[in-house]
């Protein structure tokens, strides 16, 4: 079969229907969630979207709680699983976009638009990729299931209740990084830096807020202060001109708010965002005076200002098979409660976790913050040598002439739910990585591209 060709003559429908997924605005909602809808109307509908789909084809499809869902066809005892999510993170500030980031505008062969590749484009990919299989009739060995989660971006809620009631695939990828593919993800584990003591009612800095999620790089942080010098503001002027950064100075009756703007990044790489809330603590650290609004903005400067890797409280540690690990300091605060650093701590495969978590603990005994562990998601990993590794890289050098080795990554992916899964896909390599930054897209021919390894893949993950 020649799938590419396939893929190529149903181009139309392709940016069509990503365009519609895009459209649903699948932020999870924090506020407004029930038993129906357990992350919010927007992630309930991009997943109600996809198995509607599955069903106007034939397939069989079930929706696991209105968390989770699959799209099935193809009979056999195995199981291959195609692990996709519909969820978004919010688009962070509109005003940097060039495009609405929930329209799927197409412009100069990309399609734009939160999720477009992460991860609502490898996911229409992948869907494509199944109609054609479908289409064809090509006779499988295995079931295909497309399982769809909702809630990939901020906990994997939703495929821990899937697999407490549904079948584990036996094997299967999840499309949802690079190509080649990737055998090797870092562990994710949720940290909390938090004062010892609630703020003191005589303190400089009243408030100071940064970022929405700790998988994102905060494009924001605003401080108000009860009070400052008069030459603050020339000198906030001068801050943003020498570090190219953007914010605003004002003061009204509740005091001296401050707003610095920084670029948004994953979490997997923070070194690729500007942290609008280390960019803030550092120019307030010549401004605030009084304990514990000193004591806050030193800490953050301290530990991660031009370091992402944790040095100063040595968190540092590498391995060749997955590289260094990163902390992105992802949610900040401080007000009247205290303070608070929840942190997205990416951590490499052989990474001595509770020892150095102990170890920095310890060192944290004589200073204003505590650290705790909130969550922690073990590393995953698959043999280079294993039949799944070779199977997915064989389709992809077929078609991409690129003998590169798999790779390592600090995101997570539902990959690291299977037994054995991998991320595949659908970043080529060379191209730009904009998940979770204003202006994300999707380049339209890669997508095509994508759908064709992933029918091939699918074909012989399902006939072997």
């Amino acid at each position: 079969m020649d799938w590419l060709q396939l893929a190529q003559e149903r181009k139309e429908e392709l940016i069509k229907e990503l365009q519609q997924l895009i459209q649903i605005e699948s932020v999870k909602d924090e506020n407004n969630f029930s038993d129906i809808m357990p992350f919010g109307a927007g992630p309930k509908a991009a997943l109600e979207f996809m198995l509607q789909k599955g069903v106007e084809q034939g397939m069989t499809t079930k929706n696991v709680d209105h968390m989770a869902g699959h799209i099935e066809m193809g009979q056999g005892e195995e199981l291959v699983g195609v692990l996709c999510h519909v969820d978004v993170v919010p688009a962070g500030n509109v005003a940097s976009w060039t495009y609405p980031p929930f329209e799927g505008q197409v412009a100069d062969g990309k399609l734009f638009g939160r999720g477009a590749i992460d991860d609502k484009g490898p996911t229409m990919a992948a869907w494509l990729a199944m109609k054609l299989i479908h289409d064809a009739k090509i006779p499988l060995k295995k079931r295909v299931r497309m399982i769809i989660g909702t809630d990939e971006e901020s906990g994997f809620q939703c495929v821990t209740r899937y697999f407490e009631k549904e079948e584990m695939p036996t094997i299967g990828f999840a499309p949802d990084a690079d190509f080649p593919l990737i055998n090797a993800e870092k562990g994710i584990a949720h940290l909390t830096f938090s004062s010892k003591e609630k703020r003191s009612s005589d303190e400089q800095l009243l408030s100071f807020y940064a970022g929405n999620r700790t998988n994102m790089v905060p494009d924001e942080a605003t401080a108000t202060l009860k009070y400052a010098e008069k030459s603050t503001n020339e000198n906030f002027l001068k801050y943003l001109k020498e570090n190219d950064v953007e914010g605003t100075f004002t003061k009204n009756d509740n005091g001296i708010i401050i707003v610095l703007k920084g670029k948004s990044a994953h979490a997997m790489e923070p070194e690729k965002g500007r942290n609008a809330a280390v960019y803030l603590a550092k120019f307030l650290q010549n401004v605030v005076t009084t304990n514990q609004s000193k004591s806050f903005v030193d800490f953050i400067v301290r530990v991660f200002d031009n370091d992402h890797y944790g040095t100063a409280l040595d968190f540092q540690f590498e391995d060749a098979m997955s590289g260094p690990t990163t902390l992105n300091p992802g949610i900040v605060t401080f007000d009247e409660r205290g303070s608070s650093i929840e942190v997205s701590m990416r951590y490499s495969v052989t990474y001595p976790f509770e020892e150095k978590i102990t170890k920095v603990q310890a060192l944290l005994q004589h200073e204003a913050f505590t650290l705790d562990v909130v969550s922690n998601s073990i590393p995953h990993y698959v043999s280079e040598e294993d039949e799944l590794i070779q199977t997915l890289l064989q389709v992809y050098r077929k078609y991409s002439n690129d003998f590169s080795k798999p790779l390592s990554t600090g995101g997570g992916t539902y990959a690291r739910v299977m037994k054995k899964g991998v991320a595949f896909g659908m970043l080529f390599p060379g191209e730009q990585d904009v998940a979770h930054q204003a202006d994300e897209f999707v380049d339209i021919e890669n997508l095509i591209k994508a759908t064709a390894i992933y029918a091939e893949a699918i074909v012989n993950l399902a006939t072997n």
